[in-house]
C-alpha cells in the first residue's frame, strides 16, 4: 500500500510504502522525506531510513547512513541538517553509521535486512 496525497492543484504525490512509514507518538513520518534529506547533506553517500520500535513512541526513525569517502559527519549535525525540514519530535535520536546499505537482487536497499539488524 502506497500513502499519498493531492495538492492544491489536483496533482498526485506518492510519499511512501505504508511499510517504510514511521508512526511515532501516532503520528507519521516519512522515510524517504529523511532519506533524501540526509543524501542532500554533503557528506552522506547513501541514507536508509527504518522503524525501530520505542517504549513510549511506539516506533522512532532509525536513519542508516553511509558517509561519502573522506567525509565525516556526526548525529548531532545530520540532525541540525534535518532540522531544516522536520519537527524537533521527528529527528532520530540515534543514527547507524554502516561502510554500505545492503541490497535487493535489483539494487534497491534491503529494509528488511537492516530491520533484522536493527531490530531496537
Amino acid at each position: 500500500m502506497l500513502r499519498s496525497s493531492l495538492d492544491a492543484h489536483g496533482y498526485l504525490r506518492i510519499t511512501d510504502r505504508s511499510k517504510d512509514l514511521v508512526k511515532s507518538g501516532g503520528e507519521w513520518i516519512s522515510s524517504v522525506d529523511m532519506e533524501n534529506l540526509l543524501m542532500a547533506h554533503s557528506a552522506v553517500q547513501e541514507a536508509a531510513v527504518i522503524a525501530v520500535p520505542d517504549a513510549k513512541w511506539g516506533e522512532r526513525p532509525l536513519p542508516c547512513v553511509v558517509l561519502k569517502p573522506g567525509k565525516c559527519a556526526t548525529p548531532e549535525e545530520l540532525r541540525a541538517h534535518l532540522a531544516s525540514a522536520f519537527a524537533k519530535w521527528q529527528l532520530p535520536e540515534r543514527f547507524e553509521f554502516l561502510d554500505a546499505i545492503p541490497r535487493t537482487s535489483t539494487g534497491k536497499f534491503c529494509k528488511v535486512k537492516l530491520r533484522q539488524r536493527f531490530p531496537a
